[in-house]
């Protein structure tokens, strides 16, 4: 089993021989980065409202019927846009509901470092005392809640309905959504970003994600809640290394 401590020697390093994190992007870059590439980009507001409109279209469209029966045409009709409106900024929905996820990924790393990484270096005041697993913890209550939320984001969230490669780069321990673990791990915790701790990362990733999934498959809130608390404790455990407590 690994433990924190395995981490402090091997450093794929900058020059401080720390990891240097991308740094938050501004939300007009994020969102545009959401749009294929090949189509028109939103470049001025009017363009941007209208991809808005689209967006919210699918979202509002997403919790009410299968995947299947949410076409590009009912996405537009939604939108009140006509289909070669709709195919000026997306050339299909799998480039909608890429977008739709993009866009729910990055409203969720905003609001995770407010509610719950600026109160968690409020808190660090000791290393020897800090148990690092309350940030997974804190982290994974904050992404359910926000599942719950919005069931948009949850209906394209479980399964393979994201593409290949938006998943690949929202899930990026360097610049996805767990570079929000990954940054507090190096630059808080100041451990070195070793490629097992990469690894590892996209391992608690990938494995976190699924179970979520199978989570909200239970019959019930109660045994939802109960897969949870034992996903959580399983990769704190796996990450972190288990604690005396």
């Amino acid at each position: 089993m690994f433990h924190v401590e395995h981490f402090w020697r091997r450093g794929k390093t900058a020059r401080d021989g720390r990891l240097i994190l991308q740094k938050k992007r501004p939300t007009a870059r994020r969102e545009a980065e959401a749009f294929p590439l090949g189509r028109r980009l939103p470049i001025q507001m009017r363009g941007l409202q209208t991809c808005l409109r689209i967006l919210d279209a699918a979202s509002s469209l997403l919790p009410q019927m299968p995947l299947d029966d949410v076409t590009s045409r009912r996405i537009a009709a939604e939108a009140g846009l006509s289909i070669g409106a709709l195919y000026r900024f997306f050339p299909d929905k799998q480039a909608i509901v890429d977008a739709v996820a993009v866009r729910h990924i990055g409203r969720f790393r905003t609001a995770v470092e407010a509610t719950v990484i600026e109160p968690l270096l409020r808190e660090l005041e000791s290393l020897e005392t800090f148990d690092p697993a309350i940030v997974l913890d804190r982290i994974v209550d904050a992404y359910v809640a926000y599942l719950d939320a919005h069931p948009d984001f949850r209906t394209i969230s479980f399964g393979r309905h994201i593409s290949a490669a938006t998943k690949a780069r929202e899930a990026s321990p360097t610049t996805g959504l767990p570079a929000i673990l990954t940054s507090f791990i190096v630059e808080r915790l100041g451990l070195d970003f070793t490629p097992d701790l990469e690894r590892m990362l996209r391992v608690v990733s990938e494995a976190g994600e699924r179970l979520i999934a199978f989570a909200y498959e239970q019959p019930t809130r109660e045994e939802r809640d109960r897969i949870l608390a034992e996903m959580k404790k399983m990769l704190a455990g796996y990450l972190f290394g288990s604690n005396e407590r």
